[in-house]
């Protein structure tokens, strides 16, 4: 370890350096006091005084960490059962000492030596101190639900000991260490004596916290947050110990034997967080081979959902022994927001993590447990859609991600669970919604992507379908481009169509208007002005600037829109791949001018009567960038662009 740098660490095994100021000479270890980084000291504060409403999750926080350091070592000793010779009956002790006013927690665990004392010492935030402090609301009552969330367990153990000491030694090694802080903003680490490994944690009480010295008070609280933990927890007293939960894996039990409040505590445990699960899914799987699942849905978003490592949180068991939480492929990366655990009874435990990875029987219980979740899903969605719009506007931008790249076994599962804010309805729209609302002769299921929902709606390619009252799906997510662009053979049949690409074919659909606007011989009667003319006339001003340009069909209001050509790629992915430096400057796209708008039927007009004045020029290129604003591009010449603008109001002011 470099002498500017901190490792922390949390029970949920997540890792954060926080960088520190570069320190003079060599760090000693015997008895040396070390000062936390400013923000650090900050937040211990924070989490010492103002997380004060439901103090008592500290037991919690600090019972959790024990418990996974047992588990880490029961996996360990797989390979190497020296580790745990003379000593493989794992508990947490729960002591108290009135005298002097302290307890207890402790654990033969793993442990830990000199150098991991001082880089694993809890953690402050999985994504750095600032996170954590911009999060909090002021609200106690929520803020104290961040202490899981963001992984500050061990230092919750502040908000009621004035001072903490931790003496730990590290299986198949013989050296201990005590690490102490008062937590104000200095902390120690000195060699000590221990006769066996594990670790114990001592919080000497502040005076309003004597109330967890009562026996009565600890047995409450391990019942009513850690019941479910698989190793014994014991209140240790005279000597006598005293169980204190039931000591049985959860998912391990009858679904008739678990209340609600015994599922949401083991979910806070697997998921450190406060929230409620949204769904909770138990079930037994036998054949083949056997598994026990126990998995939840929260009800809020994660604050790292979205974290560029798109790691699932499920974690693995083999025959009730913890054995990763980082097993790629055991839940795909689109069901990442799952928490939970899968327990197999096939697989060896002394399997590796390496071998894991390519175990097909991991894949199979995979694509079960995929199937699982989806069908539940599927559930909510039909039986309670109030409430799973409320999970859609948590979950669905990961949910879709299972709809883009590589083959999907569970596609059409997904796409119908996909949900769609929509140009002609409130609420969420699905797309067997959508195809029940189609208009006669509508062949495509259309949609538009963009930016932000606002910018959608107020886009001028929805103009003509909103006269036709044709449905137009609004898609704002940054994935939705992605998707549904892989989208090839459609939904049903229908193939999924882009509002800002191509040819719109609103002529093959017809509405009321359409009906009486007929001729006697049956035929439409046109309203349009021949724009032949004023086309060429912008075509020569703007040269390879555009594609092309086109009579719109789809433009009602507006004077003119820029559209993608059939083959080009949709505007909004082209424009999030430039920003991500995947493609050079945008294509040339194709002008559609609305013959039927006053200001391209007074140009029709000029171009008509042979007029070749500069305004024309100007006009084109005035239209050219009104279409780039309305779609959110830059003009490229500002100063131009200004100075066209005032001298076309200068005319209008003349006339």
């Amino acid at each position: 370890m470099t002498p500017d740098q901190i490792f922390l660490w949390s029970h949920d095994t997540q890792i954060v350096k926080i960088v520190l100021p570069k320190l003079a000479g060599e760090i000693k270890m015997a008895s040396t006091k070390r000062s936390f980084q400013a923000e650090v000291s900050k937040l211990l504060n924070i989490v010492a005084h103002s997380l004060y409403s439901e103090r008592e999750v500290f037991l919690r926080e600090l019972i959790s960490n024990a418990a996974d350091a047992c588990d880490k070592l029961r996996y360990l000793a797989l390979t190497d059962d020296t580790l745990v010779s003379g000593d493989t009956n794992f508990s947490i002790k729960i002591s108290v000492d009135q005298k002097n006013k302290t307890l207890t927690i402790s654990d033969n665990g793993i442990g830990m030596n000199e150098n991991e004392l001082d880089e694993n010492l809890g953690t402050i935030a999985r994504s750095g101190t600032g996170a954590f402090v911009e999060s909090l609301s002021g609200d106690e009552s929520k803020d104290v639900g961040l202490i899981g969330q963001f992984g500050v367990g061990f230092y919750s153990a502040f908000m009621v000991a004035e001072k903490v000491d931790v003496i730990t030694r590290k299986a198949g090694e013989q050296d201990a260490w005590r690490w102490s802080s008062d937590g104000l903003g200095e902390y120690t680490v000195e060699k000590a004596s221990k006769e066996d490994r594990g670790s114990s944690i001592t919080l000497y009480l502040k005076k309003d916290a004597k109330e967890f010295l009562e026996d009565l008070r600890l047995r409450t609280i391990v019942k009513a947050y850690s019941d479910h933990i698989s190793i014994p927890i014991v209140l240790v007293k005279d000597k006598e110990e005293e169980s204190l939960n039931e000591a049985s894996a959860i998912w391990t039990r009858q679904k008739k034997d678990i209340t609600q409040d015994q599922y949401t505590e083991f979910y806070r445990h697997v998921s450190s967080g406060y929230d409620e699960p949204w769904m909770t899914s138990h079930w037994r799987a036998e054949g083949r081979f056997d598994y026990s699942a126990l998995l939840f849905v929260p009800s809020k978003r994660p604050f790292d959902l979205f974290h560029p490592d798109r790691k699932h949180r499920v974690k693995l068991y083999v025959k009730k022994v913890f054995i990763t939480d980082d097993c790629e492929g055991l839940v795909p990366e689109y069901l990442r927001f799952v928490k939970g655990i899968i327990d197999c009874e096939d697989l060896p435990l002394n399997v590796s993590r390496e071998l894991l990875q390519k175990n097909q029987m991991l894949t199979s219980i995979s694509t079960a447990v995929t199937k699982r979740v989806l069908n539940e899903l599927k559930k909510k969605a039909e039986k309670k859609p109030e409430e799973y719009a409320e999970f859609w506007e948590n979950f669905g931008a990961v949910l879709k991600e299972g709809l883009y790249g590589i083959p999907n076994e569970h596609k059409n599962s997904l796409l119908e669970l996909v949900r769609f804010k929509s140009s002609t309805r409130d609420g969420l729209v699905s797309l067997k919604d959508y195809l029940a609302g189609m208009k006669d002769g509508q062949e495509n299921i259309y949609y538009i992507t963009g930016e932000s929902q606002e910018a959608i709606k107020n886009s001028p390619h929805l103009e003509g379908f909103a006269a036709k009252g044709i449905e137009v799906l609004l898609l704002s997510d940054p994935i939705d481009d992605f998707w549904i662009s892989s989208m090839f053979e459609g939904y049903e049949d229908k193939k999924f169509s882009s509002v800002t690409k191509g040819s719109a074919e609103l002529e093959n659909i017809e509405d009321a208007k359409d009906k009486g606007a007929k001729d006697k011989k049956g035929e439409k009667k046109s309203k349009k002005t021949d724009v032949s003319l004023l086309i060429a006339s912008i075509k020569l001003t703007l040269g390879e600037a555009v594609k092309d340009v086109k009579e719109s069909i789809r433009l009602t209001d507006s004077a003119c829109c820029l559209v993608a050509d059939e083959g080009d790629m949709d505007m909004n992915l082209e424009r999030i791949l430039r920003q991500h430096q995947q493609v050079a400057d945008a294509a040339p796209r194709v002008l559609e001018i609305n013959p039927t708008h006053p200001l391209i039927k007074g140009l029709v007009k000029k171009v008509k009567d042979g007029e070749t004045d500069p305004i024309l020029e100007d006009a084109a290129l005035l239209l050219f960038d009104q279409a780039k604003i309305m779609d959110g591009e830059p003009v490229k010449d500002v100063k131009a662009f200004a100075q066209r603008m005032s001298k076309v109001m200068e005319l209008s002011l003349q006339a």
